[in-house]
C-alpha cells in the first residue's frame, strides 16, 4: 500500500501508518503538476530579477538584503547550515518519519515553489527509512520549526547525519551508499524546506492518536477499580448524561456501562448501606468525558494542520502570484497541545486517586497494599508513590507553553507560539499517564484475584485476563518496575484495548 499525497485528504491514521508501520508515500499526479507549475513560476520570477522574500533576499530581519543572481544557490545552502542550530535529545525515528511525511504533504499542496526533484529526493529518503538525525530542541514555533527542519534537510545536500539501516552515518556517506549525489538547491528551495509547522504537528498528531487509546484505557482501568471497590453502576445510567449533554461524558458512561455489564461483583452489593460512591468513581464519566471532548477538539485542529500549506511566501500558480503571510505561526497547534496536556494530566490525576483507594485498607476494605502478610511484604505501596510522583510532575508539565513568547530575529519575529515545546511536553505528560494507568490496572487485577467466587464484568474480565497473560499475581514482594513496564507496554501497544474491544465492541475514544 502506498499513500498518495495531494492537496487534502491525509488522515491522522494514515500519518501514523507512515510513522510507525513504514507505509510508503508518493505524490499524486495532480500534486506533481502543482509542484512543477509553481516551480516554473518561481524560475520565471528569478529570471526577471524580481525581489521575492527568501528567494532573492535574506531571511527574517535580513529580508531587506537583496541577493545577487550569482549568490542565490549559496543563499539556499547557507540557510540550511545556519538554521541547523538544534540541541538536545534526538527525535525518535517515528517522530522523524512523521515530520518528513508532513513536509512532503505540505509540498503536495503546490504552494512552496520547491522543485519536484528536491521533493522526490526527500520522498525517497523517507521510503528508504533514511532518517536525518534531528535534535528535538531549538524551535520557537514561528517562523515554523526552522532549526529541526534544517537538520532534516541537511542530508539532501550531503551534510548532517542520518540513521540508515541501523547505522549512524554522515549525510555524504548515506548518499554514497544510495548511489546519489548531493542536491544543489535552486532559488527559494532552502526556505521551502525549513519554513512550516511540521514538527509540532507531527508530535501533536502522534500525541492525539495515543491520547485516544489512553482515553479508552482510562475507562477500562476505572471500571476495574469501581468493581473491586464495590462501586455502583448507577452513575453510568444514560438518563444522567442526557440531562447534561456533553458528548464525551455520555461516551465515557456508555463505555463503562458496557465494560461492567454482567458483573456479579457489582450485583453482590446492590442493596448495601453505602449511599453513593467517592468522586473518583462516581464522577469518572464526567472527568474522563471532558478529556474525550478535549481530545476530539485537538484531533480536529491537528487534521486541519496536517493538510495545510504553511510556507512563506506562498506561491499561487493559478493566478501567477506570491503572497507573504504567517501560516508558519504555530499558535493553533500550540494551544491545542497545551489543552491536550492538561486534559491528559487529569486522566492521570483521577487514576492516581483511585490507586490510593485501592491500596489504602481504610478506603478499600481490601488487604493493605493489596498483598497478604502486610509488613513482611509491602505490595503496591511504592507503586502508588510512583503514580503520585508522575502526576505531580505532570502538574508542572501542564503549565501552558503557548502563554509564553520571546522576540527573535532582531525583533522582526516579535511573537512566537512555542508550539513545538507544547507538543514535546504533551508527549511527556502522555507517557507519564500511560504509566499511571498501568499501575491502576495492576492494582485492579491484583484486587480482582481476591474475588474468586464472583465474575467481573465482561470487559473488565477481558482486561484482567490480558494482564494476567503477561504479569502474574503478586503473592509476595518482587521487583515491581518490571511489572509496571510490562503493563505500560500493554497500554502503549494498544494490546489491552484490543483484547477488551474483542469482547465488548469498539470503545468510544
Amino acid at each position: 500500500m502506498t499513500i498518495f499525497l495531494d492537496q487534502e485528504g491525509l488522515s491522522l491514521e494514515q500519518l501514523v501508518a507512515v510513522a510507525r508501520r513504514h507505509v510508503p508515500v508518493d505524490f499524486s499526479e495532480a500534486a506533481r503538476h502543482r509542484l512543477a507549475n509553481a516551480r516554473a513560476l518561481v524560475d520565471s520570477w528569478v529570471a526577471e530579477g524580481r525581489v521575492i522574500y527568501g528567494v532573492t533576499t535574506g531571511f527574517g530581519a535580513l529580508s531587506d538584503v537583496v541577493i545577487s543572481a550569482k549568490d542565490v544557490r549559496t543563499l539556499q545552502r547557507n540557510i540550511l547550515m545556519s538554521h541547523a542550530a538544534g540541541v538536545g535529545p534526538e527525535l525518535a525515528p517515528e517522530e522523524v518519519r512523521a515530520l518528513m511525511a508532513l513536509r512532503l504533504k505540505d509540498f503536495a499542496c503546490g504552494h512552496s515553489g520547491i522543485r519536484l526533484e528536491t521533493a522526490l529526493r526527500l520522498r525517497d529518503f523517507l521510503n528508504a527509512d533514511l532518517l536525518p538525525i534531528i535534535p528535538a530542541k531549538g524551535s520557537v514555533g514561528a517562523s515554523g520549526d526552522l532549526a529541526p527542519m534544517a537538520h532534516m534537510a541537511l542530508p539532501l545536500i550531503g551534510m548532517g547525519e542520518v540513521l540508515y539501516r541501523g547505522k549512524r552515518l554522515s549525510g555524504a556517506e548515506a548518499l554514497r551508499r544510495m548511489g546519489l549525489k548531493p542536491l544543489e538547491l535552486e532559488a527559494g528551495e532552502g526556505l521551502a524546506l525549513v519554513n512550516g509547522t511540521q514538527l509540532m504537528t507531527a508530535l501533536g498528531a502522534l500525541a492525539v492518536y495515543d491520547a485516544e487509546n489512553l482515553s479508552k484505557t482510562a475507562d477500562i482501568a476505572a471500571s476495574m477499580s469501581l468493581e473491586v471497590l464495590m462501586g455502583s453502576r448507577m452513575e453510568f445510567d444514560p438518563r444522567i448524561h442526557r440531562v447534561r449533554p456533553h458528548p464525551g461524558q455520555a461516551k465515557a458512561a456508555h463505555n463503562m456501562r458496557r465494560l461492567t455489564h454482567g458483573s456479579d461483583i457489582i450485583s453482590s452489593h446492590k442493596d448495601c448501606s453505602r449511599v453513593q460512591d467517592a468522586y473518583t468513581l462516581r464522577c469518572s464519566p464526567q472527568v474522563h468525558g471532558a478529556t474525550k471532548d478535549a481530545i476530539a477538539y485537538c484531533r480536529r485542529v491537528i487534521e486541519r494542520e496536517i493538510n495545510a500549506a504553511t510556507n512563506n511566501p506562498l506561491i499561487f500558480a493559478d493566478s501567477g502570484e506570491f503572497l507573504l503571510g504567517g501560516n508558519f505561526h504555530g499558535q493553533p497547534v500550540a494551544l491545542a497541545m497545551d489543552f491536550l496536556a492538561m486534559a491528559l494530566a487529569e486522566l492521570g490525576n483521577i487514576s492516581e486517586r483511585r490507586i490510593e483507594r485501592l491500596v489504602n485498607p481504610h478506603l478499600s476494605g481490601l488487604p493493605a497494599f493489596l498483598v497478604s502478610q502486610g509488613g513482611l511484604h509491602s505490595g503496591f505501596m511504592i507503586a502508588q508513590y510512583t503514580a503520585a510522583a508522575l502526576v505531580s510532575e505532570n502538574k508542572t508539565l501542564a503549565h501552558p507553553a503557548s502563554v509564553d513568547s520571546i522576540p527573535t530575529s532582531a525583533n522582526k519575529e516579535d511573537h512566537v507560539s512555542m508550539g513545538t515545546f507544547a507538543a514535546r511536553k504533551c508527549r511527556d505528560v502522555m507517557r507519564n499517564v500511560e504509566t499511571v494507568l498501568a499501575i491502576e490496572l495492576l492494582c485492579g487485577a491484583q484486587a480482582l484475584d481476591l474475588f474468586t467466587n464472583m465474575r467481573p464484568g465482561v470487559g473488565t474480565l477481558a482486561a484482567y485476563r490480558r494482564i494476567r497473560r503477561d504479569i502474574p499475581h503478586l503473592d509476595k514482594d518482587r521487583v515491581l518496575a518490571s511489572d509496571i513496564e510490562a503493563a505500560a507496554a500493554l497500554v502503549r501497544s494498544q494490546d489491552l484495548v484490543r483484547a477488551v474491544e474483542a469482547e465488548v465492541g469498539v470503545l468510544h475514544p
